[in-house]
C-alpha cells in the first residue's frame, strides 16, 4: 500500500510516491505555464496545471514500479492561487485580454494592493486573524478586483476555488474546502460558530460571494476523506477508484507538517518550533494550543494544519528570488540556475577563508525586491543595497550575493523575535526545501538567529506533509497526528557557532538600521 501526494508550485507540478512510513520511493516533474504580465499580474491556466498533474502523478507511479491498484490515499498541496470557473465548469477570463483558458490568479499576483489597503483601512475582526493588515496575496482583495475590474467575469461565475481545493474537485468531485486554504486565505474564522464573517464580505462589496463560488457553510479539515477518485479522475492520473482522496492544504502548510512531524503529538512543545520552507520565497510556520496574534503575521488560524492547534505564519516573498536577482542583474551574472550558485558558493568559501570570515562588510542589503511580507505586511517595500563601489567583477558579485544572504537570514531573526515577543519560545528551525543546498544560508539561519537548526535535504517536505493527509484519508492510521509521527523523517541537526554571534548582532542592528531610514524615506517622498 503507498500514497501519492501531488504538490504544485508556481512553476511546476510534481508527485511523489510514498509508503506508509514516509519513505519517498520515487519524485517527478512537470512544467507549469505562467503568463506574467509586468511586475503585479500573474496568471496560470488551471487545465494546464491538471494536466501537468496528471503527468507527473503518471510518471512517479511508473517509475516506483508499483501498479496503479497499490496507492491507496491521494492528496494535494498547492499554491494559494484563485481558480475561478462558470456555472457549467469551464475556465473564466481573469484578466483584461479576455482568454478563458487563463482562469487562475497566480498566489504572487499583486494586482488588488489597493483594495488590500482599503480592507486594512475599513478595519474588521478578522484582520485580527490576519496579522492586523490584508495582503494582496490573499483571495478576498483579488475578489474584489475583479468584481470591479471584469464584471463580465464576475457575473457568470459559478464556482471559485483555491488551488488545492480545485484539485481535490477535479479528482472526487468533492465541493469540499480545506480548512487550511479557507482560513489561511479567505478570512474563515474557523474558531467561530458562524465561520463566514457576511457583515465583512459585505463592507467588501462581496455579500454575493457564498453563493456564486459554491462555499461551504463549514470548513474540511486537513486529511479528511472526500471519497474515491471519480472515473474520469482515475483514468487521467492512471489510478484507480480505490484511492481515497485527502482535503488538500496549501503548499506552505503542507512543508510546515512535513518538517514538523516528529512533534506533531507533542502539542505542549510546539511553541517552541518553527517550520522554515524556504525556496524561491520563504514561509515560516509556527503553532501554538493558543491563539498569539502577531502583527505583520498572518493568522493565528484555528485548525489550519493540526486539530486544536492555532497556526500563525510569514515570511519572504523573495528569499532565494532575491538571490536569483542579484545574479542576474549584476555585470558579472548571467543566467540564475544551480550551477552558477554551486560557483558563486564555492568561491565565496575561499574569500571567506583568505579573510577569516569577513567579506564585504560595509556591503549590506534589504532584499524586499518583492515587498516585506513579515513583519511589516507590505507589499509595496523596496529592496536596498547600500555599500557598492565599481566592482563589477565576479568577486564583486560574490561579495554582493554573501551579504544578501546574510539579509535573508537577518529576515528570519527578525521574524522569529516578532514571534517570541509574542509569547512563543522558538528555539529550533525545521527546515527544507532549496535552501537545504546552499550552505552559506544554513550556516547562517543557525548563527544568526542562535537556534538550533534541523535540516531536512533528503526528504520533500511539501510532498511528505501532502501525503500525511492522503494516509489519513486512506485510514492507513486513526487520526493526523498519528499519520504525522508515524511519517516523520530523520533531520541533520546543525548547532549554532558562538564565535560568530557579536559579528551577526552587528549586521542585525544595521539590518534593522536599514528599515528604519528606509521608512524615512518612504514617508518623505511618499505623494
Amino acid at each position: 500500500m503507498v500514497l501519492v501526494a501531488v504538490d504544485v508550485g508556481t512553476t511546476s507540478a510534481r508527485a511523489g510516491v510514498l509508503d506508509r512510513t514516509g519513505c519517498l520511493l520515487a519524485r517527478t516533474t512537470q512544467p507549469i505555464q505562467i503568463s506574467r504580465h509586468g511586475a503585479d499580474r500573474a496568471e496560470h491556466q488551471s487545465e494546464d496545471i491538471w494536466n501537468a498533474v496528471c503527468k507527473a502523478v503518471r510518471a512517479a507511479v511508473d517509475r516506483a514500479a508499483i501498479k496503479p491498484d497499490e496507492v491507496m490515499g491521494l492528496s494535494y498541496s498547492a499554491t494559494c492561487s484563485l481558480v475561478v470557473r462558470d456555472r457549467d465548469g469551464a475556465p473564466l477570463p481573469v484578466g483584461p485580454e479576455q482568454d478563458a483558458a487563463w482562469d487562475t490568479i497566480v498566489w504572487l499576483d499583486h494586482r488588488a494592493a489597493k483594495q488590500a489597503r482599503q480592507i486594512t483601512l475599513a478595519g474588521h475582526k478578522v484582520l485580527d486573524f490576519a496579522g492586523g493588515v490584508m495582503s494582496p496575496e490573499m483571495e478576498i482583495p483579488k475578489l474584489m478586483w475583479l468584481k470591479t475590474n471584469m464584471p463580465q467575469t464576475w457575473d457568470k461565475i459559478g464556482a471559485l476555488y483555491d488551488l488545492a481545493d480545485f484539485l481535490t474537485f477535479k479528482s472526487s468531485g468533492s465541493m469540499a474546502r480545506s480548512q487550511s486554504t479557507l482560513t489561511a486565505k479567505w478570512t474563515y474564522l474557523a474558531h467561530e460558530s458562524q465561520g463566514w464573517q457576511r457583515d465583512f464580505l459585505a463592507l467588501c462589496g462581496l455579500d454575493d460571494l457564498l453563493e456564486k463560488g459554491k462555499l461551504p457553510d463549514r470548513a474540511t479539515p486537513v486529511g479528511t476523506d472526500l471519497g474515491p477518485l471519480t472515473d474520469a479522475a482515475a483514468k487521467d492520473l492512471g489510478l484507480t477508484t480505490n484511492c481515497r482522496v485527502g482535503a488538500g492544504i496549501i503548499d506552505g502548510h503542507a512543508g510546515a507538517m512535513g518538517v514538523l512531524a516528529a512533534f506533531a503529538g507533542e502539542t505542549a512543545s510546539l511553541e517552541r518550533h518553527l517550520g522554515l520552507i524556504a525556496g524561491t520565497s520563504s514561509a515560516v510556520t509556527a503553532l501554538n494550543l493558543n491563539p498569539r496574534p502577531a502583527r505583520g503575521l498572518w493568522g493565528p488560524y484555528f485548525g489550519a494544519l493540526l486539530p486544536e492547534c492555532w497556526l500563525i505564519e510569514g515570511g519572504q516573498s523573495a528569499s532565494g528570488a532575491a538571490l536569483d536577482h542579484i545574479i542576474a542583474t549584476h555585470g558579472a551574472g548571467s543566467v540564475s540556475n544551480p550551477e552558477m550558485h554551486e560557483k558563486i558558493i564555492a568561491r565565496i568559501s575561499e574569500l571567506q577563508s583568505q579573510t577569516g570570515g569577513e567579506l564585504a562588510a560595509r556591503l549590506h542589503v534589504l532584499p524586499d525586491f518583492h515587498g516585506n511580507r513579515s513583519p511589516f505586511a507590505n507589499p509595496d517595500a523596496l529592496g536596498v543595497i547600500s555599500g557598492l563601489n565599481l566592482d563589477a567583477s565576479f568577486d564583486g558579485l560574490c561579495a554582493l550575493y554573501w551579504r544578501t544572504c546574510v539579509a535573508i537570514a537577518c529576515g528570519i531573526r527578525q521574524i522569529l523575535e516578532t514571534l517570541n515577543a509574542q509569547g512563543y519560545e522558538i528555539d529550533t528551525l525545521h527546515i527544507a526545501g532549496g535552501h537545504t543546498r546552499n550552505p552559506l544560508l544554513m550556516a547562517l539561519y543557525a548563527d544568526m538567529t542562535g537556534c538550533v537548526v534541523n535540516e531536512m535535504p533528503g526528504a520533500d517536505a511539501m510532498l511528505l506533509g501532502t501525503a500525511i493527509s492522503a494516509a489519513k484519508a486512506a485510514g492507513l492510521h486513526p487520526d493526523l497526528k498519528s499519520a504525522a509521527t508515524a511519517m516523520a523523517q530523520e533531520a541533520l541537526r546543525r548547532e549554532p557557532d558562538p564565535s560568530r554571534k557579536a559579528r551577526y548582532d552587528a549586521d542585525f542592528a544595521i539590518f534593522k538600521k536599514m528599515h528604519a531610514h528606509r521608512a524615512e524615506i518612504d514617508a518623505m517622498t511618499a505623494p
